[in-house]
């Protein structure tokens, strides 16, 4: 039996229990640059021949190896690897382990996925694995994933190794406002995707769960400055105030525009606020000037379903009088998608002057759809052929927002 065979099999259940312990008492004062050497050490005293951490970078084109003090082990790219046409890069994609084997050796590639947001993979080395192998690496990388997300938030390191250039102040203040792009149960996916991810000016989202609601929010503050980055903050923190507070759809448009007035004038921003029950289906939402919803159901567009007359942008001050918010709603059927996007992804325009358009999106959306790809992986692909359309050059914020309903029933 090859060395590290023994070694997998010499590792027994209280062995393997031991070992997580350590693992979960050391992750609790290990600093960001430690991460990789802690689970590289874990995976050595599983049985393994070793372990790498790869980030999925902010546009999510690349896995970049998370920064480490310790000497590279052989194989790992300081670049990192493309996430079209790897291996790596297939785990991400389809969330599910890749297996390839080279030399006698196996190697595998995990996602890490924090709930069902991605974040990037493990690449582990072992023997030929058996079912305690693949055991042991999802326990792994399921441990990593945490210990990862735990000390993201608070680490320069690890937003620097996700960044390929910097990033404009008005597009640090808006990443730093908007929640994971991806959040979801067993009724319900909502993704977001943003580009240009380094320039973010006037557009942002939001996306919550309470106990049986998903609370979405997509606004589009005009401008492209830091004024507008301000009037989008300033809307989606009005909208966790409120809704935190036991507001609905209605007090969270009234208590946006009041603050935009106040505190930003002359600076009005278009937005769709909406509720999402996810036990009934039943959705409601509010339109301010703002694209309407698309619903796709069946792998098709229902033209106007969500289509109703949208009230004027909030922020307009009190020159134009406000009456009370109107709040739409519909039933959803399971398996139903929404779509929300800004007019940046429909009015981008390419070199010759061909507009994206709302068909080609909604083309792009249904297509992935029909090949079964979950909704970040659709988003993921649409806004890379949207920066293709552009020439990778984006003159305003294209932002969207795709919400899956697929109760357990």
């Amino acid at each position: 039996m090859p060395s590290e065979e023994k070694a997998v099999a010499a590792v027994d259940e209280a062995g393997v229990g031991r070992v997580v312990g350590e693992f979960l008492e050391m992750s609790h004062d290990v600093g960001p640059r430690d991460i990789a050497g802690l689970v590289d050490d874990t995976a050595r005293a599983l049985g393994m021949a070793g372990a790498a951490v790869y980030l999925a970078d902010v546009q999510q084109v690349r896995l970049v190896p998370l920064p480490d003090d310790r000497p590279r082990g052989p194989g790992t790219d300081e670049t990192g690897v493309p996430v079209e046409g790897t291996l790596a890069g297939w785990a991400y994609r389809t969330m599910k382990p890749q297996e390839s084997s080279a030399d006698g050796r196996v190697e595998l590639w995990l996602p890490l996925v924090d709930g069902v947001e991605r974040i990037g993979v493990l690449r582990v080395a072992a023997a030929a694995p058996g079912p305690a192998v693949h055991e042991r690496c999802r326990t792994l990388a399921s441990l990593t994933a945490l210990v990862v997300i735990s000390k993201a938030a608070f680490s320069d390191v690890m937003a620097e190794a996700v960044r390929s250039r910097p990033m404009t102040l008005q597009a640090e203040l808006a990443w730093a406002f908007m929640p994971p792009r991806t959040l979801g149960t067993r009724d319900v996916t909502s993704s977001a995707a943003l580009e240009p991810a380094y320039e973010i000016g006037g557009d942002a989202f939001d996306h919550s769960l309470q106990r049986d609601r998903l609370h979405l929010t997509v606004v589009d503050a005009m401008g492209h400055d830091l004024a507008a980055g301000g009037a989008s903050a300033v809307a989606v923190a009005g909208c966790r105030s409120t809704r935190r507070a036991g507001g609905g759809l209605a007090d969270i448009a009234e208590a946006v525009d009041g603050a935009l007035t106040r505190w930003i004038p002359d600076r009005l921003l278009t937005a769709v606020f909406a509720d999402l029950d996810t036990g009934t289906g039943r959705l409601s939402w509010v339109n301010f000037g703002h694209p309407p919803p698309l619903l796709i159901r069946r792998q098709h567009v229902v033209p106007g379903a969500l289509e109703r007359p949208a009230q004027l942008p909030l922020g307009l001050g009190s020159g134009y009088p406000r009456g009370p918010a109107t709040v739409h709603h519909a039933q959803l059927e399971p398996g139903d998608r929404i779509l929300v996007h800004t007019d940046g992804v429909t009015e981008a325009r390419s070199a010759a002057g061909d507009l994206f358009g709302e068909e080609r999106l909604v083309d792009l959306v249904v297509r992935s759809a029909a090949a079964g790809e979950p909704a970040p992986e659709a988003l993921r692909r649409l806004i890379l052929a949207l920066l293709e359309h552009r020439d990778h050059r984006l003159v305003d914020d294209a932002t969207i927002v795709l919400v899956e309903w697929h109760p357990r029933g």
